[in-house]
């Protein structure tokens, strides 16, 4: 446990769901923890009780990639965790593919409708449908990152294969959906859950925060023990998410101080307001010392390292320089940092 996490309470302690099973967190509520073949080797997904037009059942919050073993394990949970109900539903809260990559199967499944953000549902669309990499792969990414310094050959050749990385873990996406909005009141099993829309991470990101319970399904946008990765990627290269990011947190300030809190990644924890600070402060590091290494001109290949200390593999090679352009992009935009493209046609930013 580092010693941000000291911070933070863990009702359960260590205890977490089998693979296949469930663990109820409160009345209604269910956790699921399905495998990823990542560095980040899990996502937690939300099964809730619910009732939609007098039919009991539940509602799936969030899917997990489209792999065969991952389909397994929902079957087991069908089979073994539902009490013989029917899933009434799938809510997704961003496009990411560890979160959408199943809703097409589990909706044809169950022969349910697919709830998430316009945005995000419209850019899942978009990127299951074409061999672009989805943002992590592909040529445009190829150009993206050596725009920003990424020149060694191997790692060009193995980011332009990836051009298929996001079709391949969400070949499909449902034809049609419901929309959720900022401020949308979704009714779940007899109780309301608000939709609370972030930016910086993904498009068009919803958590949702149910009152009644004091639960927060934060997604991708709150973590216990990482910190959300907020990346410019090719398709915005001008973008500067950071701000964007970091504004959204906010929006968490008013809810309970003892809401439990069901992050996407890591185990339910309380102490939301300690862990917004706790991001406050570490992206403000992370801007103190970009802008510090940029007294000489420094591409974003420059300062990986910097703020990247350990080895990462390809696959965080990619959100690594994502993440470090957008702390370069919100330096910029702050008037703080000067931007200059070499004759090389590498991107530099120079501290002002």
């Amino acid at each position: 446990m580092n010693p941000q996490e000291h911070q933070l309470h863990y009702p359960h302690g260590d205890a977490m769901p089998e693979p296949g099973s469930t663990m109820e967190l409160a009345e209604g509520v269910r956790w699921i923890r399905m495998p990823l073949p990542f560095a980040l080797d899990h996502i937690n997904l939300w099964l809730l009780r619910d009732r939609i037009d007098g039919v009991d059942g539940w509602t799936i919050v969030d899917c997990g990639i489209c792999r065969d073993e991952v389909k397994t394990l929902w079957e087991k949970i069908f089979d073994t965790q539902l009490e013989g109900l029917p899933v009434l539903r799938v809510i997704v809260t961003h496009m990411h593919p560890d979160h959408v990559g199943l809703a097409h199967w589990l909706c044809e499944r169950w022969n349910v409708a697919l709830e998430m953000s316009m945005t995000d549902y419209m850019a899942a669309k978009l990127w299951s449908s074409q061999n672009n990499g989805g943002a992590s792969g592909g040529e445009s990414a190829f150009l993206h990152l050596a725009r920003h310094g990424l020149v060694d050959p191997d790692s060009q050749e193995k980011v332009r294969a990836r051009s298929s990385y996001y079709s391949g873990l969400v070949p499909a996406v449902p034809e049609t959906f419901v929309r959720i909005f900022n401020g949308s009141k979704i009714t779940i099993g007899g109780h309301v859950w608000q939709a609370i829309t972030g930016y910086g991470h993904a498009p068009e990101h919803i958590s949702l925060y149910c009152a009644d319970k004091k639960i927060l399904i934060s997604g991708d946008m709150l973590l216990p023990r990482i910190s959300t990765n907020i990346s410019v990627f090719d398709h915005e290269p001008m973008g500067n998410p950071l701000p964007a990011y970091l504004s959204s947190l906010d929006a968490y300030m008013p809810l309970a101080t003892d809401t439990l809190v069901l992050p996407s990644h890591g185990r339910p924890f309380k102490g939301m307001h300690e862990r917004i600070r706790q991001q406050h402060e570490h992206h403000a590091e992370r801007l103190h010392e970009v802008l510090e290494a940029c007294v000489t001109p420094k591409s974003a290949t420059d300062i990986l390292p910097i703020m990247f200390k350990r080895k990462l593999d390809l696959h965080q090679t990619t959100f690594a320089m994502g993440e470090v352009i957008a702390h370069l992009h919100a330096l910029y935009f702050e008037g703080k940092l000067s931007r200059a493209i070499g004759t090389d046609g590498i991107i530099r930013f120079t501290k002002i």
